[in-house]
């Protein structure tokens, strides 16, 4: 936050910009005047960063110079607590804003969406039902089996090695998000309907930033332009953050995922109580896989791919042309479409500014999984800003954000490593998408799949039954002659416009 006080040895009353948070019309500053402005600048250490006149701006009636003052990494905030704004309202978002405010920072969530229902599979890891404190009301189906789909309609049930207590949790996003968005927002922080449209160092690296976003509290289709005085901001707006566009995070790739929820009989949705479906092969997805998982009264049917955005539309058809004989006869009733990161952005943190969650760039490959992740960045990157800050009482700097970057890397890096080979091993033809459903069958390849899952943590195994494993992946390979030459391989590099411009192109085919 930057101060504006009077040159040392002036003798006059003297403005400077309030301690509370500047939220405003554009062009509107709050003004107040009081006489501890000096006493209050002592507690500050920083850099003359430029002068301003009187009559100009924020000015004593009598000074004739004015200095900013803006707060070194370190220094103590006195008199106020530390400011963050957290933008976007996901997972991510919303555990960040929870733990902050609960670590006594003044915090701001910044979301648009109140009801957004992002096309997300919604699998979430028995783990996360513990670790976040989710109400059981959260959780519209605890799946207990799975099957898996090769290309040739092998089906291998998954699921032997769970114990009666052990089970995949589903759930809608909308209901999943609102929840975690108002327990931040009991335990402190200030939830605003809002769109966020950029931010400014006015008065340098060491100044406040200032957010200009859309207000839409009062309802309506247009927002009404405010601004937002804040010390730190965490970027937890998804795929497409304009939070890592400002601060220049690079472009990674992104697979489009589309899915059509489909209100199915009763009888049918008796046969989805506990299970969930993945179907592999070249028609459901050249990269990726189609999925059939149970909701409250509906199932979600979708797929994914990054290599063929374009054919997205072509991929979902042939998902539901494989689980057709099981959602017959079912109503579609909600259309979703929205593209996700395949890999870590090359920065993820600038001076005061972290990137969590999607906006970050944490999706598994393989499994494409990101909630857990995002949850878990967002608690891991404000546990850093609250404990660097001392509970809000000083300026954390870039040093205390790369914090949680260090202990986010060391603790996931082998998990994402792995996915990434399995995926490439694996997806890369029908003869290696055949072998790998054949190796589910394996209790040892499940109990090790599961574990890993529900855990989330790479599982070590055993290492004669890693030898047995490595043999009969090789041989299912081989006979699948997944490993022949000319094998289709996986290849990545869609920039993140190319993949928003898909995501509306399918939005529009599918409304025609």
């Amino acid at each position: 936050m930057a101060f504006v006080g009077t040159l040392p040895g002036a003798v006059s009353d003297c403005a400077y910009r309030t301690d509370q948070p500047r939220l405003a019309n554009f062009g509107r500053v709050q003004r107040t005047q009081q006489h501890s402005t000096l006493c209050s600048l002592r507690a500050f250490t920083g850099q003359q960063l430029q002068h301003r006149q009187t009559g100009q701006g924020l000015t004593s009636r009598r000074s004739q110079h004015l200095v900013v003052y803006a707060i070194k990494d370190g220094a103590s905030l006195e008199g106020r607590k530390l400011k963050v704004a957290v933008v976007g309202g996901g997972p991510g978002g919303a555990c960040t804003a929870d733990t902050l405010a609960r670590g006594g920072i003044e915090t701001y969530l910044i979301e648009r969406k109140m009801d957004n229902c992002k096309p997300c599979g919604g699998a979430i890891p028995l783990c996360m039902v513990d670790e976040f404190e989710l109400p059981a009301d959260i959780i519209d189906r605890k799946v207990t089996k799975m099957k898996m789909i090769s290309p040739s309609n092998r089906e291998v049930d998954v699921g032997k090695t769970l114990s009666q207590t052990e089970y995949i949790g589903m759930c809608r996003r909308e209901v999943l998000d609102n929840y975690l968005r108002k327990r931040a927002q009991e335990n402190g922080a200030k939830v605003l309907n809002g769109l966020f449209m950029g931010m400014e160092q006015k008065e340098g690296e060491e100044g406040a930033y200032t957010l200009n976003f859309n207000n839409y509290e009062a309802g309506g289709k247009v927002g009404k332009p405010e601004t937002l005085e804040v010390d730190l901001v965490v970027g937890a707006d998804g795929a497409n953050s304009r939070v890592a566009r400002e601060i220049d995070a690079g472009e990674y790739d992104y697979a489009i995922a589309f899915q059509e929820r489909i209100r199915i009989p009763d009888d049918k949705m008796d046969y989805y109580k506990d299970l969930a479906e993945m179907y592999v092969g070249d028609d459901v997805s050249p990269d990726f896989y189609g999925w059939v998982f149970p909701k409250y009264d509906h199932v979600a049917v979708g797929t994914g791919t990054v290599v063929n955005k374009a054919g997205i539309k072509q991929y979902q058809l042939a998902t539901r042309a494989r689980s057709k004989g099981k959602t017959e006869g079912g109503k579609i009733i909600r259309v979703e479409a929205h593209p996700i990161p395949e890999h870590p952005r090359p920065r993820r943190c600038k001076n005061r500014v972290a990137l969590v969650g999607d906006a970050a760039g944490y999706v598994t490959k393989c499994s494409g999984e990101g909630i857990y992740f995002a949850a878990k960045s967002g608690r891991m990157c404000a546990e850093a800003i609250v404990e660097g800050s001392a509970q809000g009482s000083r300026m954390p700097g870039e040093s205390d954000l790369r914090q949680y970057l260090s202990k986010w890397d060391k603790k996931y890096w082998a998990t994402y490593k792995v996915l990434d080979i399995l995926q490439k091993v694996f997806y890369r033809s029908n003869p290696a998408r055949e072998a790998f459903v054949e190796m589910c069958e394996s209790e040892y390849v499940q109990r090790m799949t599961f574990d890993s899952y529900l855990y989330k943590t790479v599982v070590p195994g055993n290492p004669l039954d890693d030898l047995k494993l490595l043999t009969q992946t090789v041989g299912s390979l081989l006979r699948g002659n997944a490993l022949r030459a000319g094998a289709k391989s996986v290849s990545f590099g869609q920039r993140v416009e190319e993949a928003s411009s898909q995501v509306k192109g399918v939005k529009a085919a599918v409304k025609a």
